[in-house]
């Protein structure tokens, strides 16, 4: 078995610094784009992911509706953490991500969930909205490494991500699992709560890129290493669904493991919003397809 890249880390001492680096970061916090400043040791009052030094987190345990390089045949060991960095007015999980249903767990905690997981012979460890808690994260990761943690770390983003928090996610993550929702920001606004998605989203896929490369499977299909995006087809082509993969094909790589999903329907306030008010329709998804395929995107997996 292929050793994840945090252990590398551990081995050095460099996973210590990163969660001192991390932690550091919370006394004005930075950790995501939206940069609120505010000391989450002290306070969540003006951070819009409403969550303070320590991780909510919802559920976790071994889940089957990933994609299957993360499934295999024990399951994805999905960690769902509580609260976001965006607002997404059709968020299907939003009792979590607007509600924060769950309950705030220490580090110590948190490390024995990714332990019971690796007890469970789930094939990764795969964190759910994790971009406001990678503080948190690699706190728990350094305790859980040192306790003989050694599955891959999946990173399983909306893809609002900041550079300077991917760099101390570098070496750390193994497989990064980004949304590529929308590919024109002044579209986004309305219904992510962020003025600048595309740019963000499309600096962090390049970083993650050049930090994990393609996404490699070992004999058995399962994922080890590199980057998987998804993509959600939504109604009148809201998503800029060319665009994404035209830059995902030029800009990225051909080899890139696209996911195109034709899940959307109205979920939570979906139904205040021209255009998101239905489900998308064949169609629809079928033309995405052929736009995938046109520019020559050679791993494309329909979920």
């Amino acid at each position: 078995m292929t050793e994840p890249a945090y252990r590398r880390l551990l081995a050095c001492g460099e996973l210590q610094r990163r969660v001192e680096a991390a932690r550091l970061r919370m006394k004005c916090c930075d950790l995501c784009p939206r940069r609120c400043g505010i000391d989450r040791f002290s306070s969540v009052r003006g951070a819009l992911c409403r969550t303070g030094s320590k991780a909510v987190v919802c559920s976790y345990g071994p889940h089957h509706g990933e994609e299957a390089p993360l499934v295999g045949r024990r399951g994805s060991g999905t960690v769902f953490f509580s609260w976001c960095n965006l607002r997404c007015v059709f968020c299907q999980n939003w009792e979590i991500s607007h509600r924060g249903e769950g309950s705030e767990v220490s580090a110590e905690e948190l490390a024995t969930m990714m332990l019971d997981l690796q007890g469970m012979g789930c094939h990764n460890i795969n964190l759910v909205s994790p971009s406001h808690v990678v503080a948190p994260i690699l706190e728990a990761l350094l305790i859980a490494a040192e306790s003989g943690l050694r599955l891959p770390l999946v990173y399983n983003t909306g893809g609002y991500d900041s550079l300077e928090t991917l760099a101390l996610l570098d070496g750390v993550v193994d497989i990064y699992m980004p949304d590529m929702k929308f590919a024109d920001s002044a579209v986004a606004r309305p219904y992510v709560g962020v003025a600048d998605y595309a740019e963000v989203n499309r600096e962090a896929v390049r970083e993650m890129h050049r930090q994990v490369g393609d996404l490699v499977l070992d004999e058995q299909g399962i994922a080890l290493r590199g980057l998987l995006v998804r993509h959600l087809v939504l109604p009148d082509d809201l998503a800029g669904t060319e665009a994404t993969i035209v830059f995902l094909a030029r800009e990225i790589s051909a080899d890139t493991y696209l996911n195109l999903m034709d899940q959307y329907r109205p979920c939570y306030r979906a139904g205040e919003f021209p255009g998101l008010d239905r489900r998308s329709s064949r169609a629809e998804f079928k033309a995405a397809v052929a736009l995938a395929r046109r520019y020559g995107l050679r791993r494309l997996d329909k979920g």
